[in-house]
């Protein structure tokens, strides 16, 4: 295979096969084009392609990696090769096995929707009269507890014990799971069968983990099950920029490979191919002060470039129209798609005075993290149609469409169902289905269970047919309980009513689509949404819009020209990371910012910010003192929006910003 496009470095990750790896990957240093190229290597040294396993992070990653190894090596879609998130991987292991922990292989996963309606359930019938708990705080707790593999005991006197116990009871009951059961299950498994375990690491002989910086505990304990016995485990992350603590990510795990995987090869990317050498000169500036870390310096053959333009503006209004109107500046000097623009910010509520702005202008633009397609009402009805059909003792899917479209199942009879099913320990189906709790019907509402209860029936009997055409079964499904009516019905204008049907019979296709290419029926397909829904969709390169997005989303991405905006302190670094001592990840998110940028990059920050209904004074990052002014250039916001100042303004702003930026009385590069 040809290797001549690898520096010398990149060539030495890509040939060193045998044994554990950590490839250290700075922010542009080619790190994707390594990890392909190295499984094309192991194939085209005759690796058969089913020991090989690569774990990312999000689908999105791992398409990019099968399409471009099947770039170097031809199509691989139909072989046998492994290329999954840590959760597909999980799904797989479960499907197989799970029965051996008390499972059906057809369970459920449930999104956050589902479990937070779960959860609201157990938190009305457990919660005594004066006590409160937030639905998403207890899913926090839920989900700590999870993947710190904390012990909760039955014992422990909190409202969130008592929650997190119930939670997992009625999971286990509606045989169904969530995401992080998925990974607890799985590594469980692994552990206490030996034969489940032998199977895996059998299996597999050479494992590679992208983004291994953002690996949890429970993460890297499935990486040592499948790949201790042969011990090819080949890792590739940085340090610098592991930015998901608050998740659960932990640093460590990277900090520390050597305890984990005996003697390993270390290999640094330092040569960046994405960004100038200001940029990388400025970035290596901030993150060599963090103390813990594995030493590395970014470079570029990219020439020097222009330094770092550090503005000081009067308020958020004024930051938001300077910054937008220096993108149509230079949009129309460069005549450039406008999708070449970033703006960066560490909270969400900072893009709402750009997006007025941008609107008022009639610039397009896009906020990433929005609502995504499988959080539309009508796909989540869809699928919670499907879940239950594949499962019908998921109660969170049947409680959903028991009366979607309506069909006089009122809400006294489900409560009274739920209420029932408690006291029975069974599923709400099963209640539906008992002689006693129908005894307590009427005759009109005990038909209408009666009916649903056989559509149920029915679908579940044909949907789990060996040849079935899951898509075409759906839509009789819909056309025999009128959706598409109900839907409409439901919808203010025609074009809302067009835009949800589209919704629906995308989602048709997307079944028909997985039917095309995998022969894993209705549970299969459940399981890939499922995995799909786990990832907040990132900027589509095909709409050209300016891209407004937070430090955290922006991390994997690119752009010509980049603002980083809102540099003050409580805002980056956040008031929170000083109480919780997290202030060189910050400071990593800093430097994950200034590392977006391929050319331009903008930092501004307010003398006042516009809080609960008053203006507010702010003072510059902390983290603006640490930028080398080699590669800084202080501007005025005043001269460049050709704004009087008041008198001593200019003057007062220079020699504050000499001081924050060291002192030295010397602007831009020395």
């Amino acid at each position: 295979m040809r290797l001549f496009d690898l520096n010398p470095q990149q060539l030495e990750a890509v040939r060193t096969t045998r044994g554990p790896v950590l490839i250290l990957a700075g922010a542009g240093t080619g790190k994707t084009h390594v990890i392909t190229s190295r499984i094309a290597y192991l194939l085209s040294e005759g690796v058969p392609a089913h020991k090989i396993l690569a774990l990312t992070f999000t689908n999105k990653a791992a398409n990019e990696m099968r399409n471009r190894v099947g770039n170097v090596r031809g199509n691989v879609k139909g072989s046998k090769l492994t290329i999954c998130t840590f959760h597909a991987l999980c799904v797989q292991i479960l499907r197989q096995d799970i029965e051996k922990l008390g499972y059906k292989k057809n369970f459920s996963i449930y999104d956050e929707s589902d479990q937070l309606g779960l959860i609201r359930k157990i938190i009305t019938r457990l919660a005594a009269a004066n006590e409160k708990l937030d639905p998403g705080l207890a899913r926090s707790f839920i989900s700590k507890a999870k993947n710190q593999r904390r012990k909760i005991l039955p014992c422990e006197p909190t409202l969130e014990s008592a929650v997190f116990l119930r939670y997992q009871q009625e999971l286990k009951t509606f045989n169904a799971v969530d995401f992080d059961d998925l990974l607890t299950l799985a590594v469980q498994l692994l552990n206490e069968f030996p034969d489940v375990r032998a199977k895996w690491e059998n299996r597999f002989e050479f494992v590679m983990v992208d983004e291994f910086q953002d690996t949890n505990s429970l993460q890297l304990e499935l990486v040592r099950q499948i790949g201790e016995k042969h011990s090819n485990v080949c890792v590739v992350g940085d340090d610098d920029q592991s930015i998901y603590g608050w998740r659960g990510a932990e640093i460590a795990n990277i900090l520390e490979f050597e305890r984990h995987f005996h003697l390993p090869k270390i290999v640094k990317l330092e040569q960046n191919y994405r960004s100038t050498n200001a940029i990388l000169g400025a970035a290596n500036s901030i993150i060599r002060l963090n103390p813990f870390r594995r030493p590395k310096s970014l470079w570029s053959d990219n020439g020097e470039g222009e330094p770092i333009r550090i503005i000081e503006v009067p308020d958020d209004r004024e930051e938001a129209s300077y910054v937008v109107g220096e993108i149509q500046k230079q949009q129309l000097a460069e005549q450039c798609r406008w999708a070449e623009f970033a703006v960066i910010f560490r909270m969400n509520a900072q893009s709402r005075l750009l997006e007025e702005t941008l609107r008022r202008l009639h610039i397009p633009y896009r906020v990433v993290g929005g609502h995504s397609f499988f959080e539309r009402r009508e796909v989540k009805d869809l699928l919670a149609y499907l879940s239950c059909l594949n499962n019908p003792q998921d109660d969170v899917s049947l409680l959903r469409i028991i009366n979607t479209p309506a069909r006089g199942i009122g809400g006294s009879t489900i409560e009274l169902a739920i209420q029932e099913s408690n006291k029975a320990n069974q599923s709400i189906y099963e209640t539906l289905l008992s002689e006693s709790f129908q005894n307590l019907l009427t005759q009109r509402t005990r038909e209408a269970i009666r009916k649903f209860t056989e559509l149920v029936d029915e679908y579940e009997t044909k949907l789990v047919q060996p040849l079935a055409d899951l898509a075409k079964t759906v839509e009789e499904l819909l056309l025999q309980i009128g959706y598409f009516q109900d839907l409409r019905r439901g919808c203010k204008t025609p074009e809302e009513s067009l835009n949800r049907e589209e919704n629906v019979r995308e989602l048709i296709r997307a079944i028909a689509d997985f039917q095309a290419r995998s022969t894993d029926g209705l549970p299969g397909f459940l399981a890939d949404t499922a995995l799909d829904r786990e990832h907040e969709g990132e900027p589509d390169k095909s709409v050209d819009g300016v891209t407004l997005i937070t430090f955290h989303a922006a991390k994997g991405l690119e752009f010509t020209q980049v603002f980083l905006i809102g540099l003050e302190e409580g805002l980056l670094p956040h008031s929170r990371s000083k109480l919780d001592g997290n202030l060189e990840e910050e400071r990593r998110l800093f430097y994950v910012g200034i590392t977006r940028a391929k050319r331009n990059l903008t930092l501004t920050h307010c003398t006042s910010r516009f809080r609960y209904g008053s203006p507010s004074p702010c003072y510059p990052s902390s983290f603006l003192k640490d930028l080398d002014a080699r590669f800084t250039q202080l501007l005025s916001f005043h001269q460049l929006t050709n704004k009087p100042a008041g008198e001593g303004t200019a003057r007062a702003h220079f020699a504050k910003m000499r001081e924050l930026l060291g002192g030295n009385g010397t602007l831009g590069r020395s």
